[in-house]
C-alpha cells in the first residue's frame, strides 16, 4: 500500500509539472508576439525615418516626413497590436472564415460570397484618386512589413491565436481596406431583414391595420396606406402564426450581419458659439456597435502635412473615422438610410437561367465560388446577379417564408458599388479646415451611410452622407417591403443628388445632435427612411440641451454619460395607471406582496437606470414580458424575432391609439381580457423570472448584475479556461433607450446583458482644443497578455476618459515606447 502511494504521489507530482510546464510554455509562445515599443527597426518601402511616440495610453502619435511615410506606419502600428482582429476582418469579408473555422463558419462564408463586396472593393481601388490610392499603398507596405518582421524575428506568428488557428498570411492589399469599410455597412445595415419581418409579420396578422402598431412609423408626417404583402403576392399561402416558423435570434458570434434591434448606433451632437460657455464650439460623439475583446476602435494621432489628425479608427484602415484635427472635429452616427431592397425576381419557366425585367428575359450573370474548408470537402456555389443585385438563396434571412413560387431574391444594397470612393472622402475630411470643407468631402462618401456632424472654431452642421438609392415616387412598396423586379416603378433610377441630403449648417438654435432619430419629415422618396433607429433618447437629449442656456465640455461629457431612460418614465405611468397603491394588503410571501412590494420601489423611482439599483431590473423584465404577453397569441413563433421592446408599441395600445388595445385580448381564451389585466399578469410573469433567476428579496437586486457589458472575444470567448483571459466583463449603468446606452441582448439565458454600446466616446472643445478627451471600450492592444488589452476598460466603465492632444511634447513626456522607423539599408 506504501509502495502504491509513493506512486501515486509521483505520477500527480509529474502530471501537476507537466501542466506547469505546458502552462509556462504555451506563456512563452503567446507572450512572444507582444511587440516591443522601444524597437529600432528597418524597414522596406519607407522613404525617409519615422517616429511612433505611444503616449501612456498606448496611444500611437505618428511622426513622419510624408503623408505616406505616416500611413505606413499606421499600418504597421495597427498590425502591432491588432493583427489578428484585421485578418479576421479581412477573411470575413472575403467570405475565407472556414479556412480557419471549418463546417461551422460555411453559412457565413455563403452570405458574404453572395454579397461579394471583396470584387467590389478590388474593383473600388482603381475609382479612387491617385493621393488616395498612395495613402492605401503605404497602409498595406506598413502591414506587409510587421509580417515580415514576425516572420523574420520569430515573433510568435504575430498573435497568440495564431497558434491555434494556424494558416498561411497573405500580404495586405489596398482593397482589404476598402473591404473593411464594406464589412462595416453589412455590420450596420438592418433594412434587408426589416423587409423580411415585415413581409412575414403582415401574412401572420389578420387584421392588417395592426401592422402600424407592431412595426411603428416614428412620430411625424404620415405616409399614405400600403398594400398588404399578401395581395402584392397572391400566389404565396397565408401562413398561420401556429404553424410558422422563425429563425432562431441566438447566432454565432463570428456572424457579421446583426440580430434585429442590434445594428449600429451613435450619438453626436456639437454647439455653436451662441450656447457654448467656451468663447468656441463644442462637439461629442460615441459611436455605438456590438462589444467585443478587443472593441473594434483603435485610437490613434497623424501628424500628416495638413496637420495633426487624432481620434478613432478601425484597424485595417487608413483613417481617422471619427475625430479632429486643430481647426475642425467631425463625428459620425448611424443614419439608418434605407439603402437596401429585395427584389422578387420572376425565373422563366421555360428557361431557368433567364429572369424577367421590364423588357422580357435576361440572363442571369453567373460565377461558380469555391469555399474551402477545413478538414472537409470545399464547396462550390454558384452565384447570380440580376440587374438589380445579387442573388440570395431562399434559406437566408427566412426569404422562403415569403417567396412566391418560380421566383428568387435579389438584394439592390448601395455598399455593392464597384466605384466606392468612401476612403477617399474620409482622406479628404481629415484634411478639412472649415464645416463647409467637411461637408463637401462628403460627397465622395458611399456607404455606409452616416450622419456627419461638424464643428469648427465658429461654426457647426450636420449632413447625411452616403448614396441614397433614387426611387420612383410611384414604386409599389415605397421600398418597405420586397417587391417585383420586372416592375420598372420598383426599380432604381440610381442616386439623389448630394446636395438633396438633408443637411444643417449654423441653425438658429445653435444645436445640431442626432440619436439615430428620424432627422427629417419628408414625403416619399426624400423620406430617407421609414425605419429609424431612435425615438426615445432623442427626448432626453432634447431636454439636457434646453436645459442649459449655454453648455461646456463638461455639461457635454454628463449627456454622453446620462442613464435617465425617458421611455421608463413615460410607460411606467401608462401601464401602471389601474394598478398603483390599489389592492388591499397581501400577505407576507405570497404573489400579490411580492407585486405590491414591486409597484411601491417603482413608483418612487426617477427612472434612472443605475446599475446599484433594484427597480431598472424590475421594470426592464416587466415591459420585456408584458411586450411578449401582447403579441404572443397573435404571432406565434414569430414574435421571437421582436426580440426587444418597443416603446411605441406598448404605448399606442395603451393609449388605445387606432384601435391598437385589441392587442390586449388574448385571441385563444373565452374572456375579454383588458389592458389593465395583461399588464398585472406580465408584472408577474416578471416577477417569477426574476425570483427564480436573481431570489424574491426586491431591494437586493443589482441591474448591474443582469446588465453585464459583454466584451468577448469572438472566438475564444466560448472556450472553457481561456476565456477567462480573454473576456471581459463588467457591471454597467444605462439600458436600451438612455444616452448612454447599453443595447440588452433581448434573449438567450441572459436577455439584458449589454451588447451593444458606446465603443468610442469623445468631446471636442475649440475653445482648448488639446483639453478635448476620448476613450474606447477596452484597450488598444488584441493580445490578451499585454497590459494594454483592457486597461481603458475600467475608464469606460466608469465614465472616466484621457486627454486627446496634438501636443507633441505631451505625448513624449509620458511615453511608453518609441518605436524607430528607418528605410531598409540597401
Amino acid at each position: 500500500m506504501a509502495l502504491l502511494f509513493r506512486w501515486l504521489i509521483r505520477i500527480a507530482s509529474a502530471l501537476i509539472l507537466l501542466a506547469v510546464a505546458a502552462f509556462v510554455l504555451a506563456w512563452y509562445f503567446a507572450a512572444r508576439s507582444l511587440p516591443d515599443y522601444d524597437a529600432t527597426l528597418e524597414v522596406a518601402g519607407l522613404t525617409a525615418p519615422v517616429e511612433i511616440v505611444r503616449d501612456n495610453a498606448n496611444v500611437p502619435h505618428i511622426f513622419g516626413q510624408s503623408d505616406a511615410d505616416v500611413f505606413y506606419a499606421l499600418g504597421l502600428a495597427h498590425a502591432q497590436d491588432r493583427l489578428w482582429q484585421m485578418t479576421m476582418l479581412r477573411r470575413t469579408a472575403q467570405g475565407k472564415l472556414s479556412e480557419l473555422y471549418g463546417r461551422r463558419t460555411v453559412e457565413i462564408d455563403t452570405v458574404l460570397r453572395r454579397f461579394d463586396i471583396y470584387t467590389a472593393a478590388r474593383n473600388s481601388v482603381g475609382a479612387m484618386d491617385t493621393d488616395t490610392q498612395a495613402a492605401l499603398d503605404a497602409y498595406a507596405a506598413g502591414v506587409n512589413a510587421w509580417i515580415a518582421e514576425v516572420n523574420a524575428g520569430a515573433r510568435g506568428r504575430g498573435a497568440p491565436e495564431m497558434w491555434l488557428f494556424n494558416h498561411a498570411l497573405a500580404p495586405w492589399q489596398p482593397a482589404d481596406s476598402v473591404a473593411i469599410v464594406k464589412l462595416m455597412a453589412v455590420q450596420l445595415s438592418g433594412h434587408l431583414e426589416e423587409e423580411v419581418l415585415r413581409a412575414r409579420t403582415s401574412l401572420a396578422l389578420e387584421d392588417q391595420a395592426r401592422l402600424a402598431d407592431i412595426l411603428p412609423d416614428h412620430p411625424g408626417a404620415g405616409l399614405a396606406a400600403l398594400p398588404d404583402f399578401a395581395s402584392l403576392v397572391p400566389d404565396l399561402p397565408k401562413v398561420t402564426p401556429g404553424t410558422q416558423m422563425a429563425s432562431e435570434i441566438t447566432r454565432d458570434p463570428l456572424w457579421p450581419l446583426p440580430p434585429r434591434g442590434l445594428a449600429g448606433a451613435s450619438n453626436a451632437w456639437a454647439a455653436g458659439i451662441s450656447r457654448s460657455a467656451t468663447g468656441s464650439t463644442l462637439l461629442a460623439n460615441d459611436p455605438h456597435l456590438g462589444l467585443s475583446a478587443p472593441g473594434l476602435f483603435y485610437l490613434a494621432r497623424l501628424e500628416l502635412q495638413s496637420g495633426g489628425v487624432i481620434g478613432g479608427t478601425i484597424p485595417g484602415v487608413p483613417l481617422v473615422l471619427t475625430g479632429r484635427n486643430a481647426h475642425l472635429g467631425w463625428g459620425i452616427t448611424s443614419s439608418y438610410l434605407d439603402d437596401q431592397d429585395l427584389f422578387i425576381e420572376e425565373v422563366n419557366p421555360a428557361d431557368a437561367s433567364q429572369y424577367r425585367t421590364p423588357d422580357g428575359w435576361a440572363n442571369f450573370v453567373t460565377r461558380d465560388s469555391i469555399i474551402r474548408i477545413k478538414d472537409a470537402p470545399s464547396v462550390t456555389i454558384r452565384l447570380q446577379w440580376t440587374q438589380n443585385g445579387p442573388v440570395l438563396t431562399p434559406d437566408q434571412f427566412d426569404l422562403q417564408e415569403i417567396r412566391p413560387p418560380g421566383h428568387v431574391f435579389a438584394l439592390g444594397w448601395t455598399a455593392l458599388s464597384h466605384e466606392d470612393t468612401t476612403i477617399q472622402a474620409g482622406m479628404a475630411l481629415m484634411r478639412a479646415r472649415t464645416v463647409e470643407d467637411g461637408i463637401a468631402a462628403g460627397e465622395d462618401f458611399v456607404a455606409p451611410a452616416q450622419v456627419l456632424t461638424l464643428a469648427d472654431r465658429n461654426t457647426i452642421g450636420m449632413k447625411l452622407i452616403g448614396h441614397v438609392p433614387d426611387r420612383d415616387p410611384d414604386h409599389v412598396t415605397k421600398g418597405r417591403m420586397p417587391h417585383f423586379g420586372y416592375i420598372a416603378e420598383n426599380r432604381w433610377r440610381g442616386h439623389r443628388p448630394y446636395d438633396d441630403n438633408p443637411g444643417w449648417v449654423a441653425p438658429a438654435g445653435g444645436i445640431v445632435g442626432n440619436t439615430n432619430n428620424k432627422i427629417v419629415e419628408a414625403p416619399f422618396p426624400a423620406h430617407v427612411s421609414h425605419t429609424w433607429g431612435d425615438s426615445q433618447r432623442i427626448n432626453r437629449w432634447r431636454g439636457l440641451m434646453q436645459d442649459r442656456r449655454v453648455h461646456t465640455r463638461e455639461s457635454f461629457i454628463e449627456a454622453q454619460l446620462d442613464t435617465v431612460s425617458f421611455t421608463a418614465r413615460s410607460l411606467l405611468p401608462l401601464i401602471g395607471a389601474d394598478l398603483w397603491f390599489t389592492g388591499e394588503a397581501a400577505a407576507e410571501g405570497t404573489p400579490q406582496r411580492l407585486r405590491q412590494e414591486a409597484l411601491t420601489l417603482l413608483s418612487e423611482w426617477n427612472g434612472e437606470m443605475n446599475e446599484h439599483l433594484p427597480e431598472p431590473l424590475i421594470y426592464a423584465a416587466w415591459l420585456r414580458a408584458l411586450q411578449d404577453r401582447l403579441i404572443r397569441d397573435d404571432l406565434g413563433p414569430l414574435a421571437r424575432e421582436y426580440a426587444h421592446v418597443e416603446p411605441l408599441f406598448i404605448e399606442r395600445v395603451f393609449r388605445d391609439v387606432d384601435g391598437a388595445a385589441a392587442w390586449c385580448d388574448i385571441r385563444q381564451s373565452a374572456p375579454t381580457e383588458t389592458c389593465t389585466d395583461i399588464a398585472r399578469l406580465s408584472l408577474d410573469d416578471a416577477l417569477v423570472w426574476i425570483t427564480e433567476t436573481y431570489g424574491d428579496n426586491l431591494e437586493s437586486l443589482r441591474w448591474g448584475d443582469a446588465h453585464e457589458a459583454t466584451h468577448d472575444h469572438p472566438v475564444l470567448g466560448e472556450a472553457p479556461v481561456l476565456n477567462w483571459f480573454v473576456n471581459i466583463r463588467q457591471s454597467t449603468s444605462g439600458g436600451d433607450n438612455t444616452l448612454m446606452r447599453g443595447r440588452t441582448a433581448g434573449s438567450g439565458p441572459r436577455p439584458f446583458e449589454n451588447v451593444h454600446a458606446a465603443v468610442y466616446r469623445g468631446v471636442y472643445d475649440f475653445a482648448d482644443p488639446d483639453s478635448s478627451v476620448f476613450i474606447t471600450s477596452t484597450g488598444q492592444s488584441g493580445h490578451p497578455l499585454s497590459r494594454y488589452y483592457d486597461d481603458l476598460g475600467e475608464l469606460w466603465r466608469r465614465g472616466e476618459y484621457i486627454p486627446m492632444s496634438l501636443d507633441p511634447a505631451l505625448a513624449r513626456g509620458g511615453a511608453v515606447g518609441i518605436t524607430q522607423l528607418r528605410p531598409e539599408s540597401d
